[in-house]
């Protein structure tokens, strides 16, 4: 066993875990980071298609403490996204303490608030506490329907290239960003295009008005105004869904992640992608849709999202519901120390205004939970913090949430730590015990 409890381990090399390296480093906080690929970057070293551009603004995907360069567009690529990171990491000299090509079989508490991890090599680590930024786009959620597909199935996270696509028939189950730009990939490569939706979804252009969505829409105003201003915008310049062969939305904007992309009602227009409802049932190389039709295709792309797991910490330890993690502050849990999930969250738009200052709240929990006995979740829960409602964040109502909690909640801590420890009567924290059954996952 290698005792490295002096420091503490963060998982996961993409904007995350080096948003919270940084910040630890800053705050004088002994760390170790293992990453699984042999790069930083994440999903966009990783999991993205060759040809995908980020869908937010460079401006509001920047890191607040390291801007893009000056010459790279309103949407960089993959690539761009990737040299980005690299930069990053290379500026604030933390290279040198990844770990590359280390991935983590499993993750456990200890009776003294440390870590096990146990690498998939079979290298046991203990460490003083465990910081979880593996990232929401990697455990692939697939469609179930009768039958069965004979030709391509694939999900969105198996496209890579456009060469995939060429000649062929190409169907793309969602109405996502990943759809979106696949089905307009297959307008352009395939034989046809054409895209299947269970519901309605807004589609909100990249551009409005010469400028970045994002830019160019008040987000600093309360969500009913943002609604409104949207609303009439995309019927002056979109017009009606259903005028395209498209469900009405479903929702509200916001009450789901909206789709930002340009080229879908364009391609629709130009008879290139096709609008299919939901599909029925698959047979041989035809597929069925609810309204009757069928048609063949030479491959199915399931661009359905994903699931939020961690199949690395003993089951059931972080509570995933409906697709969201259910910690307070968006990172502890009430039942164990020194474990920080970090990043189960997903912007409206850019995650830069968010990460640097987010990064660094974590580093104050951090330090503020060594002067605790009780788990800083807990005393959050007993404090009466709620849990999150959505995995949506609204980046300006979370940028006034974190001022609040830094300037008047964490200094708070300490005080109500120790009247609810007097209260319970113990010096030491709940602890979770793992299920037996429990199954080592791999990161």
């Amino acid at each position: 066993m290698d005792d490295r409890s002096s420091r503490y381990c963060i998982l996961g090399a993409g904007p995350v875990g080096l948003s919270m390296a940084r910040a630890l480093a800053k705050a004088g906080i002994p760390y170790e980071q293992l990453e699984a690929d042999g790069d930083v970057g994440g999903n966009w070293l990783h999991g993205v298609y060759s040809t995908a551009h980020i869908i937010s603004s460079k401006k509001t995907t920047e890191f607040a403490d390291y801007p893009m360069p000056a010459d790279y567009p309103d949407f960089p690529s993959a690539q761009q996204m990737v040299d980005y990171l690299r930069d990053y990491a290379r500026h604030f000299d933390l290279l040198e303490r990844i770990q590359f090509h280390t991935r983590v079989a499993f993750a456990r508490p200890l009776n003294d608030h440390r870590w096990e991890l146990e690498l998939e090599n079979g290298e046991r680590r203990i460490y003083r506490g465990l910081l979880v930024c593996n990232g929401h786009h990697w455990d692939c959620r697939w469609p179930s329907y009768p039958g069965n597909f004979s030709g391509e199935y694939i999900h969105s996270k198996q496209y890579k290239d456009p060469q995939q696509l060429h000649g062929k028939r190409v169907l793309v189950i969602g109405g996502g960003n990943s759809a979106c730009d696949i089905a307009s990939e297959a307008a352009r490569v395939g034989l046809s295009a054409a895209i299947s939706l269970r519901r309605g979804y807004w589609f909100l252009p990249k551009t409005l008005l010469g400028k970045p969505l994002v830019e160019g829409i008040p987000f600093w105003a309360p969500v009913w105004l943002q609604r409104i201003v949207l609303r009439l915008l995309l019927r002056i310049v979109c017009g009606r869904y259903e005028s395209y062969g498209l469900p009405r939305p479903s929702h509200r904007i916001f009450e789901a992640h909206p789709t930002v992309n340009s080229e879908l009602l364009h391609y629709i227009r130009h008879g290139r992608i096709r609008p299919r409802p939901d599909i029925a049932r698959f047979d041989s190389d035809t597929v069925e849709f609810v309204d009757g039709r069928r048609e063949q295709f030479d491959i199915v792309v399931a661009a359905t999202g994903y699931h939020v797991s961690f199949p690395f910490l003993p089951e059931g330890l972080v509570p995933v519901k409906g697709g969201l993690a259910l910690l307070y502050a968006g990172c502890v849990l009430p039942t164990v120390k020194n474990l920080y999930v970090i990043g189960t969250g997903q912007a409206r738009y850019g995650f830069g205004p968010l990460l640097t200052p987010a990064a660094d709240m974590v580093a104050d929990l951090i330090q503020l939970q060594e002067k605790m006995e009780l788990p800083i979740g807990l005393v959050m829960k007993e404090s009466g913090v709620r849990l999150p409602a959505t995995h949506l964040v609204d980046p300006h109502a979370a940028l006034r949430g974190m001022k609040f909690v830094r300037r008047f909640l964490l200094p708070r801590l300490p005080g109500k730590e120790k009247k609810l420890r007097r209260r319970l009567n113990t010096p030491a924290p709940p602890t979770y015990t793992p299920p037996k059954s429990s199954q080592a996952g791999v990161f």
